[in-house]
């Protein structure tokens, strides 16, 4: 599976996303500066809550571009044994709990949570700072990786790493 692949399609994926953030705070800017929402009395909100959707779009746009300019500045690296799993890897790990559970995970800079379509396999990106991410750094081929969620560890094997 080829990781520049799988980079280009978060990159345009987020490119995706930005252009719908940019659109949805141009929107919610647009209303609460129109004339006919100019509060009347106290009650009347609706200028100072579309204020707030836009300051809060706006900063999900701002979220994406940072987001896009770490993956575009990622450069994933071949697997080394030696190190274990690190950012760039594409690791297959199973649930110990149900060994046909078996999931396929790229692991890339923050800003990535995705699913993405490689051929027929599904591919879930996640960061190094995902509770998930964290526990598979440094881990290798066999090992067993930890997580607690809730009230509940979940177990899973690393079972193969690229």
């Amino acid at each position: 599976m080829d990781k520049l692949l799988l980079q280009q399609q978060v990159l345009e994926r987020l490119a995706e996303d930005l252009l719908q953030a940019e659109q949805a705070a141009r929107v919610a800017h647009e209303t609460a500066t129109h004339e006919e929402n100019i509060a009347e009395n106290k009650y009347d909100t609706l200028g100072l809550e579309a204020a707030y959707l836009a300051t809060g779009q706006a900063r999900r746009a701002e979220a994406i571009r940072q987001a896009i300019t770490h993956w575009r500045q990622f450069r994933p690296s071949p697997y080394d044994a030696s190190k274990g799993i690190q950012l760039g890897a594409l690791v297959s790990l199973v649930d110990s709990d149900d060994q046909q559970q078996q999931q396929l995970l790229f692991l890339g800079p923050s800003g990535g949570s995705m699913k993405l379509l490689s051929g027929a396999q599904q591919v879930q990106v996640i960061s190094s700072e995902a509770p998930l991410g964290k526990a598979m750094l440094g881990k290798c081929e066999g090992d067993e990786v930890s997580i607690q969620v809730a009230p509940m560890r979940q177990l899973f094997e690393v079972l193969r790493v690229v």
